[in-house]
């Protein structure tokens, strides 16, 4: 049993406790809540472990994504093992991996073989041709062959296809389906406001998805996209740039997600290296964006941390270990400090459905994945960003980060 005691308790769903406790035992919280008898440890700070709902484990180390087809799978895995120890340092202690090579990796993290968050990832993200998860500029047999032999991106047209493509990454038991509903930046000749898939098409996917309890998460900018994936039954809307109040009041109906990536569009923008097609897409999105994560905020649309991270390596942009900046991009959209450490602890399992750990909240029967800050990040959000601060990290009830 360890008993943390600290000046300041967040529970990442409900208001702050002065002078909290929170007892571990066999891997589950057994209590959280006002200060109670002595402490093995005293801190500061407490508070859940942080959710990244939407991420990449690519082991690219530059920002051209179309090297995932020339950099061998093991290369770039052996850079993601850094990268999940990089998260953990940060305070992230669960992720969502939205297409990539966690798949594989997330055995490796179960066993105990490599250190890192838990991993639900997707496996390869599904795209129609041309689409999103296309890669313009290659062959199409080959990104077709590389999407049939365990890559990350997987081409299908017409609603038998991807039916077939969905079933392919729940043999590889993923446990989340990524789709791209619309355009993107950070490829050729696609547009961010065209929707793709068909509706039929992606109705096609949330029905094999949520026969094994998946949820579906939808890459989607445009309007007409989101519209359609939310009919369709996705859980969640990664980015949603274009969103507006019909938007808003679907996404409140259907119970949907908003996962907002407002790190990768500031860090590519200020890194400046990205090449012009891609840089202006970038530039031609940016306040739009972050004028609708105010309004989901605004009209009441529930909103988890994602950052769209990809690059291995320390301090290269959109890189992992920089995870906790995206709550203050969120508080600079408008969200309080408690509200965004919400959506980076309690609203993460959410974006899972039925495959959602008990977890990212500090209460009784929950997972003991949690966090210990030298500084209130209520005070100064900031302080998540850094992550220097996160002076501990328990992972199931084990330190994994800490002296």
């Amino acid at each position: 049993m360890t008993r943390i005691s600290a000046d300041l308790l967040i529970p990442g769903d409900g208001e702050p406790v002065r002078h909290g406790t929170v007892v571990i035992e066999g891997g589950v919280i057994t209590y959280a809540g006002p200060a109670q008898g002595e402490s093995d440890l005293h801190v500061p700070v407490v508070m859940p472990g942080m959710w990244d709902c939407h991420s990449h484990l690519f082991g690219l180390t530059d920002l051209e994504p179309s090297k995932v087809v020339s950099v061998p799978i093991p290369t770039r895995a052996a850079r993601c093992v850094p990268d999940l120890r990089a998260a953990l340092d940060a305070g992230v202690t669960s992720i969502r991996e939205v297409g990539g090579l966690g798949i594989y990796l997330a055995p490796a993290v179960e066993d105990g073989t490599v250190e890192g968050p838990s991993i639900y990832a997707a496996g390869a993200i599904l795209s129609a041709t041309g689409g999103h998860g296309d890669l313009h500029g290659l062959p199409y047999n080959w990104v077709v062959d590389y999407g049939h032999h365990g890559g990350e991106l997987r081409m299908a047209d017409g609603p038998d296809e991807c039916m077939r493509a969905v079933r392919d990454q729940l043999r590889r038991n993923a446990k989340v389906i990524k789709i791209c509903a619309s355009g993107g930046v950070l490829s050729d000749v696609d547009h961010p406001i065209h929707q793709q898939f068909t509706d039929a098409e992606m109705r096609a996917i949330v029905e094999v998805a949520a026969m094994a309890d998946r949820s579906v998460a939808a890459h989607c900018h445009g309007k007409p996209g989101m519209i359609a994936a939310l009919e369709a039954g996705v859980k969640t809307i990664e980015h949603g740039t274009y969103l507006d109040e019909e938007v808003c009041e679907l996404m409140r109906e259907k119970d949907a997600v908003l996962v907002a990536t407002r790190t990768i569009i500031d860090e590519l923008i200020t890194d400046g290296s990205l090449p012009p097609m891609y840089m202006d897409k970038l530039k031609a999105i940016a306040e739009i964006h972050a004028d609708a994560v105010a309004l989901a905020h605004q009209k009441g649309v529930t909103l988890a941390m994602g950052t769209d991270v990809f690059v291995s390596g320390s301090e290269r942009p959109n890189s992992w270990g920089r995870n906790g900046r995206e709550l203050a991009h969120l508080t600079a959209c408008g969200l309080s400090p408690l509200e965004a450490i919400k959506a980076a602890t309690a609203n993460g399992p959410l974006t899972l459905g039925r495959q959602a750990p008990r977890s990212g909240v500090l209460a009784e029967g929950h997972d003991a994945d949690l966090i210990t800050l030298s500084a209130d990040p209520l005070a100064d959000i900031s302080v998540l960003a850094d992550p220097r601060n996160v002076t501990g990290v328990w992972k199931a009830g084990r330190k994994v980060k800490g002296a």
